[in-house]
Protein backbone atom coordinates (compact mmCIF):
# COMPACT_ATOMS: atom_id res chain seq x y z
CA UNK A 1 0.00 0.00 0.00
CA UNK A 2 1.50 3.38 -1.04
CA UNK A 3 1.83 6.25 1.38
CA UNK A 4 -0.95 8.12 -0.39
CA UNK A 5 -3.24 5.09 -0.31
CA UNK A 6 -2.41 4.54 3.33
CA UNK A 7 -3.22 8.14 4.17
CA UNK A 8 -6.56 7.88 2.39
CA UNK A 9 -7.31 4.62 4.19
CA UNK A 10 -6.36 6.17 7.54
CA UNK A 11 -8.50 9.23 6.86
CA UNK A 12 -11.47 6.98 6.07
CA UNK A 13 -10.95 4.88 9.22
CA UNK A 14 -10.67 7.98 11.41
CA UNK A 15 -13.73 9.59 9.82
CA UNK A 16 -15.72 6.41 10.47
CA UNK A 17 -15.30 6.76 14.24
CA UNK A 18 -18.05 8.46 16.26
CA UNK A 19 -17.43 12.12 16.98
CA UNK A 20 -16.84 11.59 20.70
CA UNK A 21 -14.21 8.91 20.01
CA UNK A 22 -12.38 11.12 17.53
CA UNK A 23 -12.41 13.87 20.15
CA UNK A 24 -11.05 11.49 22.78
CA UNK A 25 -8.20 10.43 20.49
CA UNK A 26 -7.32 14.08 19.93
CA UNK A 27 -7.39 14.76 23.67
CA UNK A 28 -4.90 11.98 24.38
CA UNK A 29 -2.56 13.10 21.62
CA UNK A 30 -3.64 10.53 19.05
CA UNK A 31 -5.43 12.77 16.58
CA UNK A 32 -5.28 12.39 12.82
CA UNK A 33 -1.92 14.21 12.35
CA UNK A 34 -0.25 12.00 14.99
CA UNK A 35 -1.78 8.86 13.50
CA UNK A 36 -0.50 9.87 10.06
CA UNK A 37 3.04 10.24 11.41
CA UNK A 38 2.74 6.82 13.09
CA UNK A 39 1.45 5.25 9.85
CA UNK A 40 4.41 6.67 7.89
CA UNK A 41 6.84 4.54 9.92
CA UNK A 42 7.69 0.93 9.10
CA UNK A 43 4.79 -1.24 10.17
CA UNK A 44 3.06 1.90 11.43
CA UNK A 45 -0.24 1.24 9.68
CA UNK A 46 -0.59 -2.01 11.60
CA UNK A 47 -0.17 -0.14 14.88
CA UNK A 48 -2.59 2.55 13.76
CA UNK A 49 -5.22 -0.03 12.88
CA UNK A 50 -4.69 -1.58 16.31
CA UNK A 51 -5.30 1.77 18.01
CA UNK A 52 -8.44 2.49 15.98
CA UNK A 53 -9.75 -1.04 16.40
CA UNK A 54 -9.73 -0.56 20.18
CA UNK A 55 -12.17 2.31 19.85
CA UNK A 56 -14.22 0.57 17.18
CA UNK A 57 -14.43 -2.69 19.13
CA UNK A 58 -15.80 -0.96 22.21
CA UNK A 59 -18.35 1.05 20.29
CA UNK A 60 -21.14 -1.49 20.95
CA UNK A 61 -20.25 -2.09 24.60
CA UNK A 62 -21.71 1.18 25.77
CA UNK A 63 -23.66 1.38 28.98
CA UNK A 64 -27.43 1.97 28.99
CA UNK A 65 -28.01 5.69 28.95
CA UNK A 66 -24.84 6.54 27.04
CA UNK A 67 -25.27 8.66 23.95
CA UNK A 68 -23.30 9.78 20.95
CA UNK A 69 -21.74 13.17 21.33
CA UNK A 70 -20.02 14.98 24.19
CA UNK A 71 -19.65 12.96 27.42
CA UNK A 72 -21.45 15.68 29.35
CA UNK A 73 -24.57 15.20 27.24
CA UNK A 74 -24.38 11.43 27.64
CA UNK A 75 -24.30 11.84 31.42
CA UNK A 76 -27.21 14.28 31.66
CA UNK A 77 -29.70 13.30 28.99
CA UNK A 78 -31.01 9.93 30.30
CA UNK A 79 -31.38 11.27 33.85
CA UNK A 80 -33.15 14.39 32.60
CA UNK A 81 -35.56 12.17 30.67
CA UNK A 82 -36.17 10.05 33.78
CA UNK A 83 -36.88 13.13 35.89
CA UNK A 84 -39.22 14.55 33.23
CA UNK A 85 -41.11 11.24 32.93
CA UNK A 86 -41.53 11.04 36.71
CA UNK A 87 -42.75 14.64 37.02
CA UNK A 88 -45.20 14.10 34.16
CA UNK A 89 -46.55 10.94 35.83
CA UNK A 90 -47.07 12.71 39.16
CA UNK A 91 -48.74 15.69 37.45
CA UNK A 92 -51.15 13.42 35.57
CA UNK A 93 -51.96 11.61 38.81
CA UNK A 94 -52.79 14.90 40.53
CA UNK A 95 -55.02 15.92 37.62
CA UNK A 96 -56.64 12.49 37.73
CA UNK A 97 -57.86 13.14 41.27
CA UNK A 98 -60.18 15.79 39.81
CA UNK A 99 -62.11 13.12 37.92
CA UNK A 100 -61.61 9.78 39.63
CA UNK A 101 -60.43 10.83 43.09
CA UNK A 102 -58.34 8.17 44.88
CA UNK A 103 -58.54 5.87 41.86
CA UNK A 104 -56.09 8.25 40.20
CA UNK A 105 -53.39 6.01 41.65
CA UNK A 106 -54.06 3.81 38.60
CA UNK A 107 -53.00 6.71 36.38
CA UNK A 108 -49.74 6.83 38.28
CA UNK A 109 -49.26 3.10 37.85
CA UNK A 110 -49.74 3.31 34.08
CA UNK A 111 -47.36 6.27 33.84
CA UNK A 112 -44.97 4.33 36.05
CA UNK A 113 -44.39 1.87 33.21
CA UNK A 114 -42.89 4.72 31.20
CA UNK A 115 -40.86 5.83 34.21
CA UNK A 116 -39.52 2.30 34.64
CA UNK A 117 -38.59 2.00 30.97
CA UNK A 118 -36.80 5.37 31.11
CA UNK A 119 -35.00 4.35 34.31
CA UNK A 120 -33.58 1.28 32.61
CA UNK A 121 -31.93 3.58 30.06
CA UNK A 122 -29.82 5.35 32.69
CA UNK A 123 -26.28 4.41 33.61
CA UNK A 124 -25.76 1.66 36.11
CA UNK A 125 -22.23 2.70 37.09
CA UNK A 126 -20.85 5.15 39.65
CA UNK A 127 -23.86 4.89 41.96
CA UNK A 128 -26.27 5.03 39.03
CA UNK A 129 -27.84 1.65 39.80
CA UNK A 130 -28.81 2.61 43.35
CA UNK A 131 -29.90 6.13 42.36
CA UNK A 132 -31.97 4.72 39.50
CA UNK A 133 -34.10 2.65 41.87
CA UNK A 134 -34.21 5.42 44.48
CA UNK A 135 -35.77 7.62 41.79
CA UNK A 136 -38.30 4.94 40.88
CA UNK A 137 -39.14 4.35 44.56
CA UNK A 138 -39.54 8.10 45.13
CA UNK A 139 -41.90 8.28 42.17
CA UNK A 140 -44.00 5.41 43.54
CA UNK A 141 -44.17 7.01 46.99
CA UNK A 142 -45.11 10.37 45.52
CA UNK A 143 -47.88 8.86 43.37
CA UNK A 144 -49.37 7.06 46.37
CA UNK A 145 -49.31 10.12 48.62
CA UNK A 146 -50.72 12.59 46.09
CA UNK A 147 -53.48 10.26 44.92
CA UNK A 148 -54.79 9.76 48.46
CA UNK A 149 -54.05 13.22 49.92
CA UNK A 150 -54.46 15.80 47.15
CA UNK A 151 -58.17 16.22 47.90
CA UNK A 152 -57.54 16.96 51.58
CA UNK A 153 -54.65 19.31 50.79
CA UNK A 154 -56.84 21.20 48.34
CA UNK A 155 -59.74 21.48 50.79
CA UNK A 156 -57.41 22.67 53.56
CA UNK A 157 -56.22 25.50 51.34
CA UNK A 158 -59.34 26.45 49.39
CA UNK A 159 -62.17 24.69 51.18
CA UNK A 160 -64.94 26.65 52.88
CA UNK A 161 -66.66 25.52 56.06
CA UNK A 162 -70.42 25.60 55.81
CA UNK A 163 -73.45 24.02 57.41
CA UNK A 164 -74.78 20.97 55.58
CA UNK A 165 -77.58 18.49 56.16
CA UNK A 166 -76.84 14.79 56.57
CA UNK A 167 -78.58 12.94 53.72
CA UNK A 168 -79.55 9.28 53.50
CA UNK A 169 -76.34 7.22 53.32
CA UNK A 170 -75.17 5.30 50.29
CA UNK A 171 -74.80 1.53 50.62
CA UNK A 172 -72.51 -0.42 48.30
CA UNK A 173 -71.15 -3.94 48.22
CA UNK A 174 -67.35 -4.03 48.11
CA UNK A 175 -65.49 -7.36 48.08
CA UNK A 176 -68.49 -9.08 49.61
CA UNK A 177 -68.90 -6.47 52.35
CA UNK A 178 -71.72 -3.96 52.57
CA UNK A 179 -70.15 -0.54 53.03
CA UNK A 180 -71.94 2.58 54.21
CA UNK A 181 -70.89 5.97 52.84
CA UNK A 182 -72.18 9.18 54.34
CA UNK A 183 -73.69 11.83 52.11
CA UNK A 184 -74.53 15.48 52.73
CA UNK A 185 -76.91 17.98 51.16
CA UNK A 186 -75.36 21.36 50.44
CA UNK A 187 -77.09 24.72 50.53
CA UNK A 188 -77.84 24.53 46.79
CA UNK A 189 -79.74 21.27 47.32
CA UNK A 190 -77.14 19.00 45.69
CA UNK A 191 -76.23 15.75 47.47
CA UNK A 192 -72.63 14.52 47.59
CA UNK A 193 -70.85 11.55 49.06
CA UNK A 194 -68.34 12.87 51.56
CA UNK A 195 -64.59 12.52 51.43
CA UNK A 196 -62.81 9.97 53.58
CA UNK A 197 -65.77 9.29 55.87
CA UNK A 198 -67.37 5.89 56.45
CA UNK A 199 -69.61 6.29 59.43
CA UNK A 200 -72.89 5.09 60.85
CA UNK A 201 -74.90 8.00 59.60
CA UNK A 202 -78.25 6.34 58.88
CA UNK A 203 -79.63 7.60 62.20
CA UNK A 204 -78.29 11.11 61.53
CA UNK A 205 -80.20 11.75 58.34
CA UNK A 206 -81.85 15.16 58.44
CA UNK A 207 -79.48 16.59 61.06
CA UNK A 208 -77.24 19.57 60.37
CA UNK A 209 -73.47 19.37 60.64
CA UNK A 210 -70.35 21.22 59.46
CA UNK A 211 -68.46 20.27 56.31
CA UNK A 212 -65.52 21.68 54.37
CA UNK A 213 -66.77 22.25 50.82
CA UNK A 214 -64.82 22.90 47.64
CA UNK A 215 -66.30 26.13 46.20
CA UNK A 216 -65.30 25.01 42.69
CA UNK A 217 -67.01 21.66 43.12
CA UNK A 218 -64.01 19.58 42.05
CA UNK A 219 -63.72 17.48 45.19
CA UNK A 220 -66.14 15.88 47.62
CA UNK A 221 -67.04 17.71 50.82
CA UNK A 222 -65.27 16.72 54.01
CA UNK A 223 -67.68 16.05 56.88
CA UNK A 224 -66.19 17.97 59.78
CA UNK A 225 -64.17 21.14 60.29
CA UNK A 226 -60.90 22.06 58.63
CA UNK A 227 -59.06 21.25 61.87
CA UNK A 228 -60.48 17.72 61.75
CA UNK A 229 -58.81 17.02 58.44
CA UNK A 230 -55.66 14.94 58.23
CA UNK A 231 -53.07 14.85 55.48
CA UNK A 232 -50.14 16.24 57.49
CA UNK A 233 -48.23 12.96 57.51
CA UNK A 234 -48.92 12.57 53.80
CA UNK A 235 -47.57 16.07 53.16
CA UNK A 236 -44.28 15.26 54.88
CA UNK A 237 -44.05 11.97 52.99
CA UNK A 238 -44.69 13.77 49.71
CA UNK A 239 -42.02 16.38 50.46
CA UNK A 240 -39.49 13.66 51.25
CA UNK A 241 -40.34 11.72 48.09
CA UNK A 242 -40.16 14.90 45.99
CA UNK A 243 -36.74 15.73 47.43
CA UNK A 244 -35.48 12.23 46.59
CA UNK A 245 -36.96 12.50 43.10
CA UNK A 246 -34.94 15.66 42.50
CA UNK A 247 -31.70 14.79 44.29
CA UNK A 248 -31.25 11.25 42.97
CA UNK A 249 -30.93 12.20 39.27
CA UNK A 250 -28.78 15.22 40.15
CA UNK A 251 -26.51 13.03 42.26
CA UNK A 252 -26.25 10.46 39.46
CA UNK A 253 -25.13 13.15 36.99
CA UNK A 254 -22.55 14.52 39.43
CA UNK A 255 -21.13 11.06 40.17
CA UNK A 256 -21.13 10.16 36.47
CA UNK A 257 -19.08 13.23 35.60
CA UNK A 258 -16.47 12.35 38.20
CA UNK A 259 -15.91 8.92 36.66
CA UNK A 260 -14.46 8.01 33.27
CA UNK A 261 -16.43 9.20 30.27
CA UNK A 262 -17.75 7.18 27.37
CA UNK A 263 -14.91 6.51 24.95
CA UNK A 264 -12.23 7.77 27.35
CA UNK A 265 -9.40 5.26 27.83
CA UNK A 266 -8.96 3.38 31.06
CA UNK A 267 -5.64 3.31 32.83
CA UNK A 268 -3.20 1.10 30.99
CA UNK A 269 -5.33 0.85 27.84
CA UNK A 270 -5.52 2.84 24.65
CA UNK A 271 -9.33 3.01 24.49
CA UNK A 272 -12.44 1.87 26.31
CA UNK A 273 -15.76 2.87 27.72
CA UNK A 274 -16.81 4.20 31.07
CA UNK A 275 -17.43 1.65 33.75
Amino acid sequence: MTGEDGAESLDALFAGLPEDRRRTLEQIGMGLPELRRMAAQDGGMVRVRGVLSEFTAHQETRHPGDDEGPPERAAVRPWALLFAAAVAGVALTVLGTLLIHETAVLVGVVCGLGVLFTALRTRASYGGLALRWITVAAYAALVLTVSFNTQQWYLKIRGVEQTVTIAAPLHQWTHGTRETYCRVRLGDGSVHRVLDNREKCADRAGLDDTAVVDPAGHYRPFLGTRSDMGGTAGAFAALGAAAALILAPVGAVVLGRRGPRTGRPRAGRTGGTSG
